[in-house]
């Protein structure tokens, strides 16, 4: 597929206690486990980080923010700076039920438009979305303004929303477990007891 995975790895996981990409769920760490899903899809894989030297093992293009502190919205700029691709797969680094095929129909939807925006359970999951390397200059206008929420960002581009009903036409797949991402603590319990589930069913 001609476009690239950008992966954020830049929060600060306070919420969580500890680096949420390094968590591990069945012997593989958070990160691992989507930079194995995503590389099958995906033609060029790069990590926003501000901490290469963790990420060494990974393998992939890496890059830091320009603009440290300010949030996704620098990760976004990082990463579609750093593109050799027009169209992006913007995702945060705690999703470890993300989706390549869903990844894909994303992609495939991007047309004409500056973005490609899920909205699951009328919730946008902007990081969880298509953006073209084009409007790396929308971003780095709202950085430069203060504008940091992404949806202020998503004001001044031409968006696709797709809802649950486009995404479920696209592929048979479980949305509650793809958007899931793990914030909390109890949420990485629930993602070992998701995995745990699999394996017995497996058996």
């Amino acid at each position: 597929m001609k476009a690239a995975a950008i992966i954020l790895s830049g929060g600060k996981s306070s919420r969580m206690g500890t680096n949420k990409a390094l968590l591990k769920l069945n012997e593989k760490t958070t990160i691992e486990r989507m930079v194995d899903i995503l590389k099958v899809y995906f033609d060029d894989i790069i990590l926003v980080t501000n901490d290469m030297e963790t990420y060494q093992s990974l393998g992939v293009k890496m890059v830091s923010d320009h603009y440290p502190g300010k949030g996704p919205l620098a990760g976004f700029h990082a990463g579609l700076l750093a593109t050799d691709y027009d169209v992006n797969f913007i995702v945060a680094c705690d999703m470890p039920f993300i989706s390549g095929e869903l990844a894909s129909a994303l992609v495939k939807k991007i047309d004409h438009y500056d973005a490609v925006v899920p909205v699951v359970n009328g919730k946008m999951q902007t990081l969880c979305a298509v953006f073209q390397k084009k409007t790396v200059k929308k971003i780095e206008e709202c950085i430069e303004n203060g504008r940091l929420p992404i949806k202020h960002l998503l004001e001044h581009v031409n968006v696709l929303y797709v809802t649950e009903k486009d995404l479920e036409v696209d592929s048979n797949i479980d949305l509650e477990r793809v958007f899931f991402n793990m914030n909390h603590p109890h949420e990485y319990e629930d993602a070992k007891k998701w995995l745990e589930a699999d394996d017995a069913g497996r058996m």
